[in-house]
């Protein structure tokens, strides 16, 4: 598994690339945003732990220009920030990043969660079994990894035999979450199932990153992500996936 570390701070860098590096893990640092989009191009890592303050291009905009690069490698974005408001880590989140530490943190818990990302990865690349997933808008297909939607149109979300169907730009957790709610619906998630289906069992984070994810995968789904028609949220629980065709 490739890593590529992304941290201006010597110190920070080389510490995460000890502990890394001990559990085998093939690592690879850069100091600023702009070695860092070449590292990515030519590297293509499976996991990238990005600092949010960095020379030239900050965290933000690596990030954002990562995940625009439709034909390379989709990795997995660990986001690091000194900056401890939740809207800080909001926007990191509606970038495209999956996950954030803040700093100080310990390198112990940002090993434990690398190997948590990892266990899964081969979890799900160890699956035989696919499956294709079809709502009245939406297909899934878990084997291909590609999801699509009927764009129908007004507001009754009513599909037509023209009805444009498009390819959805997903993120791989935006793709297991869709595959998730698919796989079930109707069904109540709350965010400890969502993050132990997603993330697995040694989830150390907020268990408010869900949030995020749900919004992101809103903004390219629904009509209207303020007034979500699929991914619906109830309150005091949790969300559902409803998808009727009405």
């Amino acid at each position: 598994m490739d890593i590529l570390i992304v941290e201006d701070e010597a110190e920070i860098a080389e510490l995460i690339q000890l502990y890394l590096s001990k559990e085998g893990f093939s690592c690879h640092l850069c100091r600023d945003g702009s070695t860092a989009i070449e590292r990515f191009a030519a590297i293509q890592p499976d996991l990238i732990i990005l600092d949010l303050m960095l020379p030239g291009l900050d965290g933000l905009e690596v990030c954002a220009r990562i995940r625009q690069q439709r034909d390379k490698k989709d990795p997995y974005i660990m986001m690091l920030t000194a900056k401890g408001e939740e809207i800080d880590r909001i926007i990191g989140l509606s970038t495209g990043a999956d996950d954030y530490m803040v700093k100080p943190f310990s390198p112990r818990e940002l090993v434990a969660r690398v190997r948590a990302v990892l266990r899964r990865s081969l979890r799900e690349g160890g699956q035989p079994a696919s499956h294709t997933y079809q709502t009245a808008h939406f297909t899934v297909d878990t084997d291909q990894r590609v999801a699509s939607q009927l764009r129908a149109e007004g507001t009754q979300n009513q599909v037509e035999p023209n009805s444009p169907k498009i390819d959805l730009e997903l993120t791989p957790l935006e793709f297991d979450l869709l595959s998730t709610f698919m796989s079930y619906p109707g069904r109540v998630w709350n965010r400890a199932q969502l993050i132990e289906k997603l993330w697995g069992s040694e989830f150390f984070g907020d268990e408010r990153v869900v949030d995020a994810h749900i919004a992101r995968l809103r903004k390219k789904i629904e009509p209207d992500p303020s007034a979500p028609s699929f991914v619906k949220t109830v309150v005091g629980v949790g969300y559902r996936f409803e998808d009727e065709g009405k």
